[in-house]
C-alpha cells in the first residue's frame, strides 16, 4: 500500500470517528429532550390523578421500536438499550423504592434490575416475608418475590404469604438461572464447605456428588448470602450468580453446574397498583371450594367453556384449617376483558372464599 492511500485511509477513518461523535451528541441530545418530555408527562399525570406507572405504554414502545428497526440493529441489544432508557425516564417522573429479597447480587436483585432497570431505588430485604410487609407498609412502592421455577416447581412460600398480605401482583419476570460455584482463589482443594440457597443446592446435586463427594454442603437464605460469608471465609465456596462474583470479587472455580440446562425462575412484582390491560395479559386468583363431588370440575367448567387458558394450577393447604385447600390458578387474559370478567363472576356463585390476585403484563420467557 502506497503513503498516499495509506494517508487517504487514515483521513477517512477520522472522518468516521468525528460522525460517531457528532451522531453521540445527537443521541445524548434525544436523551435529554425525551427526560424532559418525560417529566412534563409525569406532572401532567399527577395533576389528573392518573397513575404515573404504565406497563402497557412502556409494551407498546418497545414493540414500535423493534417494528421501526425491522433487524436492522441487533434485536436483544435494542431491546435492552431502550428498556434501560424507558425504566431511567419512569423513575425521573417518580422514583420508585422496589423491595427484592437480598442480599444484593440474588437471582430476586437480578428480576428486579430486569423489570425495572437500574435507576430505581433498591431495598434488599432479609426474608421473602420482609418483601411482603414493606411493600403493604408502602415502605416501598413495589416488591420482587419468586414464586416459580422451572425445575424445583412453585416457591410455596410467596403463594402462602397472599393469604396473609393484601396486595396485588403488577407484573412477572422471568429469569434464566445459571449456577456458578465460587470462592477466594478459584481452587477447587481450597473448598472445605459449600454454601447455598435450598433451591441451587438442589439443582446442582448431581454436579457436587460427582465432583466434591466428601465436603458438606449447607443451606443458607439465598444464594447471595452465601456468596458474602465465602468473600470473608476462605474455606467456603458458594453457588451462586455470575453478579454475585462480581459484587463480591470471588473467582470462579466451575461455571454452569447446574445439573440441567434451561433453568428459569418467574418471579411476581407485588404493590397495591392496578395495571391496565396491554393485550398479553395474565390473571391470578386463589380460592377455595366445598368439599363436594365435582366442586374442583364446576370451576375448571368455567373457564373451558368460555375458551380461557390456564397456564397454572396448583393446591395449597389452609394452615388455620387442616385438611382444607386453597387452590391457586393463572389464566390468559385481563379482569377487565368480558370474558375473564364474567368467568369470576360465576366462580364467586361456586366457591367458598374467592380472591383476585391481579390482572398484570405477561412476562416474556425465554
Amino acid at each position: 500500500m502506497s503513503q498516499k492511500n495509506r494517508e487517504e485511509i487514515k483521513k477517512r477513518l477520522q472522518q468516521l470517528r468525528d460522525k460517531i461523535d457528532e451522531l453521540d451528541r445527537t443521541v445524548l441530545s434525544c436523551l435529554k429532550e425525551r427526560l424532559a418530555v418525560v417529566k412534563e408527562v409525569g406532572a401532567l399525570k399527577r395533576e389528573l390523578g392518573v397513575e404515573v406507572l404504565d406497563l402497557g405504554r412502556e409494551r407498546a414502545v418497545i414493540e414500535r421500536i423493534l417494528a421501526e428497526n425491522a433487524g436492522v440493529f441487533p434485536e436483544e441489544a435494542l431491546k435492552a438499550i431502550f428498556l434501560e432508557i424507558v425504566h431511567t425516564c419512569r423513575t425521573a417522573q417518580e422514583p420508585l423504592k422496589v423491595a427484592y429479597l437480598g442480599p444484593e447480587a440474588t437471582f430476586s436483585h437480578m428480576a428486579a434490575i430486569k423489570f425495572f432497570g437500574h435507576a430505581a431505588d433498591f431495598r434488599p430485604q432479609e426474608a421473602l416475608l420482609d418483601v411482603f410487609e414493606e411493600t403493604e407498609a408502602q415502605r416501598t412502592r413495589f416488591g420482587v418475590v419468586p414464586v416459580e421455577n422451572s425445575i424445583e416447581g412453585t416457591v410455596s412460600a410467596t403463594l402462602d404469604a397472599f393469604s396473609e398480605y393484601k396486595l396485588k401482583v403488577c407484573g412477572e419476570v422471568f429469569v434464566p438461572i445459571s449456577h456458578d460455584l465460587l470462592n477466594q482463589t478459584g481452587r477447587k482443594e481450597d473448598i472445605k464447605k459449600v454454601l447455598s440457597h435450598p433451591h441451587a443446592l438442589a439443582q446442582c446435586r448431581r454436579w457436587l456428588r460427582k465432583n466434591l463427594p466428601s465436603v458438606p454442603v449447607e443451606e443458607v437464605s439465598s444464594t447471595a448470602f452465601a456468596a458474602r460469608w465465602a468473600a470473608v471465609d476462605p474455606s467456603v465456596a458458594a453457588i451462586a450468580s455470575p453478579l454475585a462474583a462480581r459484587t463480591y470479587h470471588l473467582q470462579v472455580v466451575a461455571h454452569n453446574i447446574e445439573d440441567f440446562r434451561g433453568n428459569v425462575t418467574r418471579f411476581w412484582v407485588i404493590g397495591k397498583e392496578k395495571t391496565a390491560p396491554t393485550g398479553r395479559d395474565k390473571t391470578s386468583i386463589f380460592f377455595s371450594i366445598s368439599d363436594r363431588p365435582g366442586a374442583l370440575f364446576e370451576v375448571l367448567r368455567c373457564f373451558a367453556k368460555r375458551s380461557i387458558n390456564l397456564s397454572k394450577i396448583e393446591s395449597r393447604p389452609a394452615k388455620s384449617e387442616p385438611w382444607r385447600y386453597f387452590f391457586f390458578l393463572d389464566c390468559e387474559g385481563h379482569l377487565a376483558d368480558e370474558k375473564v370478567k364474567s368467568c369470576l363472576e360465576e366462580l364467586e356463585k361456586l366457591c367458598v372464599h374467592l380472591e383476585w390476585l391481579g390482572s398484570y403484563p405477561a412476562g416474556e420467557a425465554p
